[in-house]
């Protein structure tokens, strides 16, 4: 064999032999979630963070939604051109498995390892709470009782200071939550396809590939701050979306901005009555809600729901679940509603530490 013919299979099999050690780092990374959090997480992650994030707050758009709409186009093009045998059908597909396996390993190495780091109960080492139907329901009470004395209005006008004020309450709180401050930086962009989006029911998601946090532009006033949070949080490396929930909900229930408050009581409130929902007192609990707080979770979903093409939310749910699945959150979709136990766990241990320090 001909150097030449050396030199053709390693410019052939390197993305490949790329992709395999990282499939291999990741078995690794599963099975030792503390090194994952100490080497990457805390480690590298942040430095990445900070160069990527920086490069992409230069520009106002997404990125990855840029990205992506382009190799749609190219993939198309690609596919005209060997049907008409401007190209071989080999030469294509070899591309397309080559940059596949480049997108697997850029994937993990800028964001993807977090998965693997530890749940938050044993980074900022919390007592577990054991599950509780009296605790549920009073932490419920008290969710409904804030939720109403923090009522407030907020206008898009607002968003600025919002993200101002998130940001303010992510440094009080980094240490609470378990997170490097600062991390980068995050500016909020909108969605270039925010329509196709809303008919999916994804109010926000986070683009690792660019470090980029993107918000719907459907999405409601009252959500912002809520929504703003969540998908923060997974920018600092937290990639479980309880976790993200949870950290959204402390960040502005924390904070001395009436407009963040509301937005976290009314978001967590809606996992709590989805919880409650078994109960055969439910509506009693509904009752206690006050009318301008109905108002509002009515017209949130009304508005969700007008937007809403059932197929597409049907296959982003899928997709969503199989993803989330694959990339160690074994319970899929249904995580994002267990942030219900998070809360009852915060309060537990918040209530705890306070007691200890008397």
């Amino acid at each position: 064999m001909s150097k030449n013919d050396i030199r053709k299979i390693i410019l052939l099999a390197w993305p490949f032999i790329l992709a395999l050690l990282v499939f291999i780092s990741v078995r690794y990374a599963v099975h030792n979630s503390r090194f994952v959090d100490l080497y990457y997480s805390t480690g590298i992650y942040p430095f990445i963070a900070k160069i990527v994030s920086g490069l992409s707050n230069l520009v106002p758009f997404s990125l990855w939604d840029l990205f992506w709409t382009m190799t749609i186009v190219l993939l198309v093009a690609g596919l005209v051109l060997a049907i008409f045998r401007k190209v071989k059908w080999k030469w294509f597909a070899l591309r397309i498995l080559q940059s596949t396996a480049l997108l697997y390993v850029f994937f993990y190495f800028v964001w993807g390892f977090n998965y693997f780091r530890p749940r938050i109960e044993t980074r900022v080492s919390w007592e577990k709470q054991k599950p509780d139907e009296a605790v549920f329901r009073s932490t419920l009470d008290s969710i409904i009782s804030h939720t109403n004395s923090s009522y407030v209005s907020v206008a898009p006008s607002d968003y600025p200071t919002i993200d101002k004020a998130v940001e303010d309450s992510y440094r009080k709180n980094s240490k609470a939550i378990g997170i490097n401050y600062p991390n980068g930086s995050r500016r909020p962009k909108t969605m270039i396809f925010s329509s196709f989006f809303a008919k999916s029911g994804v109010s926000g998601y986070f683009g690792p590939f660019f470090n980029e946090i993107h918000l719907n532009y459907y999405l409601l006033p009252m959500e912002y701050p809520f929504v703003l949070a969540h998908e923060k949080a997974h920018q600092f490396g937290i990639t479980n979306e309880a976790e993200a929930n949870l950290a959204a909900f402390v960040v502005c229930m924390t904070s001395d901005d009436q407009r963040l408050k509301y937005s976290g009581y009314v978001n967590l409130l809606v996992y709590f009555l989805s919880d409650a929902s078994q109960m055969k007192d439910v509506k009693d609990y509904i009752r206690k809600i006050d009318k301008l707080v109905i108002m509002d979770l009515r017209f949130q979903r009304r508005h969700w729901q007008g937007l809403r093409n059932y197929t597409l939310d049907k296959v982003q749910t899928a997709a969503n679940n199989a993803y989330l699945k694959t990339n160690n959150i074994e319970e899929g979709v249904k995580n994002y509603n267990q942030v219900v136990a998070l809360v009852i766990s915060y309060y537990h241990n918040t209530t705890r530490i306070d007691r200890s320090k008397r």
